[in-house]
C-alpha cells in the first residue's frame, strides 16, 4: 500500500495528534480571553456568537493542513490531492469566518444606533445601508472564495481563458435572461443608499397601512399591520407612486370628522378635545384644532386635527378623541346629535275660479327692478348697450 505509506509513520500520527491538541488549546485560550471581555462588553458576546464556531474550524484546518503539506510528501499524487482538498476547506472556513466577522461588524455598528426611540430616521437610514452592505459583501466574498477554489485545481486557468474569450456572448446573453432580476437588484440598491426608503418606515402601498420590515437585493416585504407580509419586487418601489409617512420625521398629523346638528356648541366641543388630548400621553402637544369646515345638507361638518409622534400612536389617539367626543355630545349636548327633519303640511282648501280671477284682478302688480331699468343709472346703462345698434321703422305699407 504505497499510497498510505506516509499516514502509517509514526512522526506523521505524531504532528497529526499535536495539531489536533495545539488547536483545541489555541481556540479555548481566545475562548477564554473573549469571555472575559463579554461580561462587560456586548460586543465580546456578539464575537463569541457569531464567529466562536467557524473560528475554531478555520484554526483546526489551518493546523492539519500545515502537518499534512509538511509530513506528506512521500507520494505525489496523493500530496496534491489532500493539499487541494485541504485548500478547499481552509478557503471554504476562512469564507465563513469572513461571513460571520461581517456579521458581526454591522451588528456592533448598528447597536450604535437605536431604532426603538421616537425620532429614529438616522438610525433606520443607517440599518438599512448596513444590511445592504453586509449582503453585498457576503456575496462578494463568497463568489471570490469559489473562484480561488476553481483556480487552485489543475488546468482551471486554460479554462478560465476559453470562458473570458467567450465573455462579449455570455454578458449579452445572461443580461438578456437576467434582465428583471439585475433591475430588481439596481432597484434595491438605489432605495438602499438613496435614503428614499428604509426599515422601519411607516409606507402606504396597495392601499394598505404597515411597516419596511425587509430590504434584499431584489425584493422588500412590508409588514402590514395586521400582522400580514407582503413581498413586493425592488423594482415596485422605483415605478410606483407610494406613501412615505415617515420620510422626514415620524410626527404625523390625524383628522377625526363628525356631521352634527347645527345646534352643536362648537366652544364647549373645543373645550372638551382639548382636556382630552391634556389627559394622554399619545398626544405630541404639537396640534390640537377643532374647526367647521362645512354647513350643507342638514348637518354641520366639524373636523378635529391631532398630532402625535408617530402612526401607531396617531391611530391610537384618533380613536380616543373620537370615542370620547361621541361619549360628550351624548351626555353633555345631545341636542347637536344628527337629526333628520321632516315637515308635514295640511293641504289648504283651492278657491273657486271666480274668487281666483277677482283676487288677481285686485292684486297690484309690482315690477322687479332689472338690470336696464329702475333708475336713471340703469335706464343710461341700457342705453349704453343699444347705442351702436341703429333701430329702424318699418311702416305699415312696406309690411
Amino acid at each position: 500500500m504505497p499510497l498510505l505509506d506516509g499516514f502509517i509513520e509514526p512522526t506523521f500520527l505524531i504532528a497529526f495528534v499535536v495539531a489536533v491538541i495545539s488547536a483545541f488549546v489555541i481556540t479555548a485560550v481566545a475562548a477564554l480571553v473573549f469571555r472575559m471581555a463579554a461580561r462587560k462588553r456586548a460586543w465580546a458576546r456578539a464575537f463569541i456568537r457569531l464567529c466562536r464556531r467557524p473560528f475554531r474550524i478555520v484554526i483546526l484546518i489551518g493546523a492539519l493542513w500545515i502537518v499534512t503539506s509538511v509530513y506528506l510528501t512521500t507520494t505525489p499524487d496523493l500530496t496534491l490531492a489532500v493539499d487541494f482538498i485541504m485548500r478547499a476547506l481552509f478557503i471554504a472556513a476562512a469564507t465563513w469566518l469572513v461571513a460571520a466577522l461581517v456579521y458581526f461588524f454591522e451588528e456592533v455598528i448598528a447597536a450604535r444606533y437605536r431604532i426603538d426611540v421616537r425620532d429614529n430616521r438616522v438610525a433606520r437610514r443607517v440599518r438599512t445601508q448596513l444590511r445592504m452592505l453586509r449582503r453585498i459583501s457576503v456575496v462578494v466574498v463568497i463568489v471570490c472564495a469559489i473562484g480561488t477554489v476553481l483556480l487552485s485545481i489543475p488546468g482551471a486557468a486554460a479554462v478560465g481563458a476559453s470562458l473570458f474569450a467567450s465573455a462579449g456572448l455570455l454578458s449579452v446573453v445572461a443580461g438578456l435572461a437576467a434582465q428583471s432580476s439585475l433591475a430588481n437588484v439596481f432597484a434595491g440598491m438605489q432605495l438602499s443608499f438613496s435614503n428614499a426608503l428604509r426599515v422601519d418606515d411607516v409606507v402606504i402601498v396597495e392601499n394598505e397601512w404597515g411597516r419596511i420590515e425587509e430590504i434584499t437585493l431584489t425584493y422588500i416585504v412590508v409588514h402590514i399591520w395586521d400582522d400580514r407580509r407582503m413581498v413586493l419586487p425592488s423594482t415596485y418601489f422605483t415605478t410606483t407612486p407610494f406613501q412615505n409617512w415617515t420620510r422626514r420625521t415620524s410626527e404625523l398629523l390625524g383628522s377625526v370628522e363628525f356631521d352634527v346638528d347645527w345646534r352643536v356648541s362648537t366652544g364647549a366641543m373645543r373645550e372638551e378635545l382639548n382636556r382630552i388630548v391634556a389627559q394622554t400621553e399619545l398626544w405630541d402637544r404639537r396640534v390640537a384644532v377643532l374647526q367647521v369646515t362645512d354647513a350643507v345638507g342638514g348637518f354641520v361638518r366639524i373636523r378635529v386635527l391631532v398630532s402625535a409622534g408617530d402612526a401607531a400612536m396617531l391611530w391610537d389617539l384618533r380613536c380616543i378623541v373620537r370615542e370620547n367626543l361621541v361619549g360628550w355630545l351624548v351626555a353633555e349636548n345631545p341636542d347637536a346629535l344628527p337629526l333628520g327633519r321632516v315637515e308635514v303640511r295640511q293641504p289648504a282648501r283651492r278657491p273657486t275660479t271666480s274668487a281666483t280671477s277677482a283676487a288677481r284682478e285686485q292684486r297690484p302688480v309690482t315690477e322687479a327692478p332689472g338690470l336696464f331699468s329702475g333708475d336713471s343709472e340703469a335706464v343710461h346703462r341700457g342705453e349704453e348697450f343699444t347705442r351702436s345698434m341703429p333701430i329702424q321703422e318699418i311702416s305699415d305699407q312696406k309690411l
